[in-house]
Formats: C-alpha cells, structure tokens, sequence
C-alpha cells in the first residue's frame, strides 16, 4: 500500500500569507467593482435611502465573504487554518449583523421621510412586502445566532448545543439571499449587474455547498470508516482507532484535525473536533480526546464496529507552514496531539525539539509514544512540569531561551490550552521569533 507523502514547503513567501494577499485582494476588487456599479446605477429617491443601499450592498458582499470563510476550501484552509477562518468568521458575522441592522434602519427612515410617516408606520408597512418581510426575518435569526455567539453566551452552553443553534445563521444567510434577489431596484439594474451578482452567488454557494456537504459525503461513502479500538491512555482520556477503505487516499497530514460522528451511538447533532493524535499511515486514524463534555466523555464506551463520519481533514498546522531546517514543537495538556503527530511525521526532517508542558508526569499523555518516536528520530523532548510560579517558568522568555538557545532560528509550533498559548506567544514576540516562523493550533471551530 502506497501512501502518498507530502513535501516539506520551506519556501521564501510564507503559504499563509500567499492564502491572506489572495482573499482580501479578491474582497478588495469586489468593493470596487460594487461601489461602480452603485454610483453608475440611477440614483436613489432620496439620500437616506441612497445610504440605506450602499450599506447593504456591503453587507451582501459580507455574506458571500461568511460563505466562504466557513466553506472549508481546501486551498484556503491548509494554509490559512480554520481557526484563523472561525476568527474572521465571528468578526465578520458581527460586522455583517450591524451592516444589516444599519441597512434596515435607514431604508425604514428613508421611507419615511419619502411618504412622510411615522417610522412605525412604515416598518408596518414594509412587513406587508415578500421581500422585505423575509429581511427581516433573516434579520431577527441572525440575532439570535449572534447572541449565542457572544463569549458570554458561549461558556453557559454545551458545544454540542452551540453548533446546533449556530446552525441557525446558514437559514438567516439563506433568507438574506432570497431578499437580495426579491429586491431589484439596485441588484437588476443593469444586464451587467445581475450577472455580477449571479456570478457572486453561483461561486459562494457552490463552494459552501462542495465543502460542507458533497465533499464530506463522497469521502465517507470512498472510505466508509468504523471504529476499530477504543484504548484508554489515562483516567479521563480515551484514544479511538478509526479504519476504512482506500485510507492510504485520504489527504490526511500529520497536524490536522477532523470533525467526528458516530450515527447510532450518539444523535447527529453530537460532532467534535479531534486531532489526529498519529501521522496517517494510510490504514488507520486515530484520535485522541479528553473527557471536558459529554461528548468527549462517552467516546470510552463506543463499540467497536461503530460507524463513522467525518468531515476534513482541515488545518494548516502542518510541515507545510514551515519556513526553517529546524524546528520547535510545544505541546500542553491535551494539545498534545497534532504535536504527536508532527513529530512523527516523516516530512518534518532536521533538528526537532520538543517540550510538553503538564503539571504532572501523570497528566502527559501519549508521553511514553512520543519518547519512544524522539529517541528513533533523533528528537530531544523535555517534559516540562509542577505549577508555575517563581522558580518555575519553563514558557517565559528566560525559559525558552535557556532549553532551546537557537529558538530564534527554528519553526516553532504551539498547541494547547488559551492561556498556555498565549503566554507562549508573547514569550516568542518578545525573544525576537519572526512571525512567519510561530504556527498555533487554537481549539476553536466554526460551523
């Protein structure tokens, strides 16, 4: 069985910044080509009015932006990552909510002004025109997707509860296009600009649409996936075993994750992101995963058998982001994983050091694995443990410097929890490490 290797990208332009240059260059010419058409088309009744437009022209082109962002194309995701895709993906979706917020208040205002009503009035009735009604329906779910994605809303509920409600936003985003098509006074004024905004809608939705569910569906019915070991690697954490056809054809890489189902033992609603917690060798996969939810949790009692479906694999941590021979990999708590894998990656060659941050020996891990693949390798790992505090600082600047002195001159990639990883962030911006060279992993998704 042959499984196909990927090569070590150590090229002068970064892929995440290729990825970046090339998506906002694309948003940027079609905020051109919008404002054109806008300021070409015939003008509006009255400026509020105008103004009321502009803004939702924008906010149109931020839906297709949303789209995008969470469609999981390949090209963008493994070199951008969907972590730094799930940030621009909230911040854009609070942006396109005020847009829309903005959009609706000075049409309404516009309109009243126009007929010389109160705004209450016209509010009324606008709700008695198809399009405009199903704006502001669109509208009020995407309030409530907004609210549940707000930080604070966020801790009080279950992931698994989360994602289903955000899915809610995908209905909102899909109302919002109805209402862009209902309207024509600014979307069909020209032969040109309906092509435009046909051309805008084909692409988005057709990404979105190959992403999250055609691809997804022909991988798992090419390689139709089951459980093939549960294995407990400590008290709380659980590895799963995952077999299936054609697996050596999957394009896996050591570094990414995968967003796991198991129909029949769990509901459909219940999905998890998980690392791969070994480099794919073309007949297995395998995740690890700590018990922080019920999801999480039940994975121990998963029958062997089980079917599996997953969706991926995504991320951009992996050798392809790297820039330098040599390379540093920090790992904490159940981060662990992707690093597991990386460091037995094949292509991930040259000089490898390791540091694993725990508080005891017995919370790391996978540890007797990854000494086992340091010492074939040729890889130092240092098991870094005991709270910190003064003394022990192992992840400030002083410590860095003292384990790996050349960290200056090294890939360095970071997984773990928030607070670890920031603090290793700024230990690394404040040694001098080029950002080019730092690649963190956040466990952070969107859906």
């Amino acid at each position: 069985m042959t499984v196909t290797r990927h090569p070590t990208r150590t090229s002068s332009l970064p892929q995440a910044t290729l990825a970046r240059a090339v998506l906002w260059a694309a948003l940027a010419v079609n905020v051109l080509i919008v404002w054109v058409m806008f300021f070409a088309a015939p003008p509006s009744k009255n400026g509020v009015l105008a103004a009321g437009k502009f803004i939702g022209l924008h906010a149109a082109l931020l839906i297709f932006l949303q789209l995008i962002l969470v469609a999981r194309v390949p090209w963008l995701d493994r070199r951008i990552g969907m972590d730094r895709l799930t940030s621009w993906h909230r911040w854009v979706g609070f942006t396109l909510f005020w847009a829309l917020v903005t959009h609706a208040m000075l049409i309404v205002a516009g309109f009243s002004v126009l007929d010389k009503v109160s705004p209450f009035k016209t509010y009324a009735a606008l709700a008695g025109v198809p399009a405009s009604l199903i704006g502001m329906l669109a509208l009020f779910l995407m309030m409530v997707a907004v609210a549940a994605s707000i930080r604070a809303a966020r801790r009080r509920v279950q992931y698994e509860t989360w994602h289903a409600i955000h899915l809610v936003l995908y209905f909102a985003l899909a109302l919002a296009l109805v209402h862009q098509f209902l309207e024509g006074t600014t979307f069909r004024t020209s032969a040109l600009t309906t092509a435009y905004w046909w051309t805008l809608w084909v692409f988005a939705v057709g990404a979105f649409l190959t992403g999250r569910v055609i691809m997804p569906l022909w991988r798992n019915s090419r390689h139709q996936l089951r459980v093939a070991a549960v294995v407990p690697e400590s008290d709380n954490t659980v590895s799963v075993h995952v077999t299936g056809r054609r697996l050596d054809e999957m394009p896996a890489l050591a570094g990414q994750f995968m967003i796991w189902r198991f129909p029949g033992f769990r509901s459909w609603w219940q999905v998890n992101p998980f690392s791969l917690s070994a480099a794919p060798d073309g007949r297995s996969l395998r995740l690890t995963a700590k018990a922080v939810g019920t999801g999480s949790a039940g994975l121990r009692d998963l029958p062997v058998g089980t079917r599996v479906f997953a969706e991926g694999p995504y991320g951009a941590f992996t050798a392809l982001q790297r820039t330098r021979e040599t390379t540093l990999l920090i790992a904490g708590g159940i981060g662990v994983t992707p690093i597991r894998a990386l460091l037995d990656d094949p292509t991930l060659t040259g000089d490898i050091v390791v540091l694993y941050r725990v508080h005891t020996e017995a919370d790391a891990v996978l540890l007797a694995e990854m000494r086992a693949i340091a010492a074939t390798r040729g890889a130092r790992l240092h098991l870094l443990t005991g709270r910190t505090g003064p003394g022990n600082q192992p992840l400030s600047p002083d410590g860095l410097r003292a384990l790996v002195p050349d960290i200056t001159e090294r890939d360095v990639y970071v997984c773990g929890p928030n607070a670890m990883t920031n603090a290793v962030l700024a230990s690394l911006r404040t040694l001098g490490v080029p950002r080019r060279q730092v690649h963190a992993e956040r466990f952070a998704l969107a859906s």
